[in-house]
């Protein structure tokens, strides 16, 4: 076998397993049993090789039958993996605790958000005390530029960097309008001056939320955020400033050089990827 050979072998191994994590997140996304060709059509990918890869998953373990119809889903080897990840340093009760004392602080909802992929997630939430109630979906993708975190999310990216990263239909805001990617880079390099970051939403026109970096070196790892009524944001805003930006500092000193590992339901909803911005 020639040099030639074995680097075209060792590229098709690559492609295969970007494909096999291409059906893993898949599934994680539908969150429902799939035919390998209604995986195939999902993920764009011949079904020769939809079917082939799954069938390599069912041996390892990886994916499961889920019905007589040859419906396939997450298997139990991934149950496995996720106690031996586990057993990493867990950061889930000290995320709650953060959580909770801005919630308990400021009496608005708190969130602990991070990238997936090339779009935003909210990775935990504790609701405030107040009777309004902020609604959220955990673990659903949002596209960055909809949201508070995305500018801070990618502040240690240069402006080719970020145009780059993010897919240009995501400049197209929930009210059909277009942000202009200009104006978005001009906003990510407000927040990474000040490390902070708030707007009104872009989501919907109640709330308005603030946002604060957890660092790790140069980059943003996560963020704190917290989604109050405009109203009662314009009122306290200097207090929600203060309290969100004390607090993401602590966890960022508390963080150091530690991974950002999570357990239990928070570890479900994220993928190792998911832990580096």
């Amino acid at each position: 076998m020639t040099t030639e050979d074995v680097a075209q072998f060792g590229s098709r191994r690559m492609r295969g397993l970007d494909r096999a994590f291409e059906i893993l997140d898949f599934l994680r996304a539908t969150k429902r049993p799939a035919r390998p060709n209604e995986i195939a059509a999902g993920i764009d990918a011949p079904k020769s090789t939809a079917y082939e890869l799954v069938n390599l998953l069912i041996k390892a373990g990886v994916l499961e039958y889920a019905d007589r119809d040859g419906r396939v889903f997450l298997g139990r080897k991934l149950y496995f993996l996720g106690l031996a990840y586990q057993q990493q340093f867990d950061l889930t009760r000290e995320c709650r605790a953060y959580l909770a004392r801005i919630a308990e602080e400021t009496r608005e909802t708190a969130q602990f958000c991070m990238l997936d992929g090339d779009k935003y997630t909210v990775v935990m939430m504790k609701e405030g005390i107040r009777p309004f109630r902020i609604s959220s979906d955990v673990g659903e993708p949002v596209p960055l530029p909809w949201t508070a975190s995305g500018r801070l999310l990618l502040s240690h990216l240069s402006d080719g960097e970020i145009l780059d990263f993010i897919p240009p239909a995501d400049f197209i805001l929930p009210n059909g309008s277009r942000l202009e990617p200009a104006r978005f880079l001009d906003e990510v390099r407000r927040a990474r001056a000040e490390r902070f970051f708030s707007f009104d939403s872009l989501a919907d026109t109640f709330t308005h939320c603030f946002a604060a970096p957890v660092h790790q070196g140069d980059a943003c790892v996560a963020t704190l955020c917290i989604v109050a009524p405009k109203q009662d944001a314009a009122r306290n805003y200097d207090r929600y400033r203060a309290a969100l930006v004390g607090t993401a500092n602590e966890f960022s000193a508390q963080l150091g050089d530690t991974p950002l590992h999570f357990t239990g339901d928070v570890a479900g909803r994220l993928d190792a990827a998911t832990a580096s911005a």
